[in-house]
């Protein structure tokens, strides 16, 4: 019975959720396992697709300088191998012979004059000789009014002349460029098909939660009957299995021990009444023989015995309203009539104990749900307020309306309900020892709470300083 206390306190932090945004906040969405997956995969295969677009361009870029310097240097020294006088001669015949316009070379004095070559001058970056450089868009070429990407190596020969070739990279960096693009295109296709497959494979299994979430609602509202739906063989349809199995063994347990109370109750209630019915002819007796003191204590057992049945037929009426089907006999009820009946009822009641009972309803709000048993209920409510509340106290019955719906009150300026106390006087047959004095079986409000979770409301206690107030909101929880 607890968690008809605390439904109240739930209900109003979930409004503060459901404030800030939609129905589920977006800030919510991330807590689930598959979103942060989706948000880990996406990560994980970007910097894999980067580190793989990084390694693919610096293994392309070193075997690319391998391969050019292997060539450059062959060339560089089959130049050479000529004399001084005829050095000349074989550049012009080798650029003669390049059509593709792919290798340069440039032979220049020592002063750095041009002697042969289409290299029309020296870069101003020299390498050492036999070594590669790469040059971006600075070395001057003689035919070509814009000089490409090349890579050179430099030789300095015995007479102090300089000899360079450059050979043309912009095909190998075209290459390259093609390949990395493709990569990219098709790392942002998988990585959007992954994407989206985690979506929709996420957008299932958060349809599947909310299923299993909504059934487990109508659970914790005292429907053992449902069992979560099973679709599957995964590994939620493995839990669901076992969760439905341990419902199916709370629901007998509960069954077997509902069904032995209702038994002994309804075994002892028998005899009880006979045992009253006996007393009552003794009691006829023993004042024929004038003993005040024999009658007195008959008396004293009869009220015991009145008591005792009294807890039975609460026990039994807590069964049965737990047994009643959820909507079955639910019909339009209007809460400002039903009040009206109530106050009138109790009106006589509260001017016999010297109590101020009043009726504060702002409207008559019509709510779905069984008259009888809420009048029951309400009864229960205003009773135990008229008991606690001392002569002189006033009882107030409110009905309020809210945004969600209707909001039932019944305070008084009574002894008050510690909170500590304000679970368990909700459960059955508890006392508080500041009302032990008073008449009582302690299953008033278990009665109230009964009613309430059929009806899917919410019961709340609160401090009315003084004396207590009990809210029922009236609208689903």
């Amino acid at each position: 019975m607890n968690a008809f206390v605390k439904r109240g306190e739930a209900s109003s932090s979930s409004e503060k959720d459901s404030s800030d945004g939609a129905a589920v906040p977006v800030r919510h969405r991330w807590r689930s396992s598959s979103s942060r997956f989706i948000a880990a995969y996406a990560t994980l295969f970007s910097v894999a697709v980067m580190l793989l677009l990084a390694f693919i361009g610096v293994s392309t870029t070193q075997t690319m300088e391998r391969s050019t310097d292997l060539i450059i240097e062959w060339q560089l020294n089959y130049f050479d191998a000529f004399p001084p006088g005829e050095i000349e001669g074989a550049i012009r015949d080798r650029l003669a012979h390049e059509h593709q316009h792919t290798a340069f070379y440039g032979l220049f004095d020592q002063d750095g004059k041009a002697v042969a070559g289409n290299v029309a001058m020296l870069p101003k970056l020299m390498p050492s000789d036999r070594t590669g450089a790469t040059f971006e868009h600075t070395l001057s070429i003689d035919a070509l009014q814009t000089s490409p990407v090349v890579r050179a190596m430099v030789l300095r020969r015995p007479n102090g002349q300089i000899l360079i070739v450059a050979h043309d990279l912009t095909h190998i960096l075209s290459i390259q460029r093609r390949t990395i693009n493709a990569l990219i295109v098709v790392g942002s296709l998988c990585l959007s098909a992954g994407v989206l497959f985690a979506w929709l494979l996420n957008r299932r299994q958060r349809a599947r939660i909310s299923e299993i979430q909504t059934v487990t609602r109508r659970i914790a509202a005292g429907d053992l009957a449902e069992r979560l739906p099973v679709k599957g063989a995964d590994e939620i349809d493995m839990l669901a299995h076992l969760v439905n199995h341990m419902l199916g063994e709370v629901e007998r347990l509960m069954g077997e021990v509902k069904g032995a109370c209702d038994g002994i109750a309804h075994d002892l209630r028998t005899p009880l009444a006979h045992v009253r019915a006996k007393l009552a002819h003794i009691s006829d007796k023993a004042a024929r023989y004038g003993d005040e003191d024999l009658n007195q204590r008959i008396m004293d057992v009869r009220r015991e015995t009145d008591h005792l049945l009294d807890r039975f037929r609460a026990m039994m009426r807590i069964s049965e309203i737990g047994t009643l089907s959820r909507r079955g006999g639910f019909e339009d009820i209007k809460l400002g009539e039903l009040l009206g009946d109530i106050d009138e009822l109790f009106e006589p009641l509260a001017e016999s104990c010297a109590l101020t009972l009043s009726l504060r309803s702002d409207a008559n709000d019509i709510v779905r749900g069984d008259r009888a048993l809420l009048f029951e209920a309400l009864s229960n409510l205003v009773d135990n307020a008229v008991k606690f509340t001392p002569a002189g106290g006033a009882v107030q019955i409110s009905l309020i309306s809210c945004p969600e719906g209707p909001r039932i009150e019944v305070s008084d300026t009574g002894v008050g309900i510690p909170p500590g106390e304000r679970s368990a006087v909700l459960q059955r047959f508890f006392r508080s020892e500041r009302t032990q004095h008073l008449p009582g079986s302690g299953l008033g409000l278990s009665i109230v709470a009964a009613v309430v979770n059929l009806h899917g409301y919410s019961l709340r206690i609160d401090d009315a300083q003084p004396g207590t107030r009990i809210s029922i909101e009236c609208w689903p929880h």
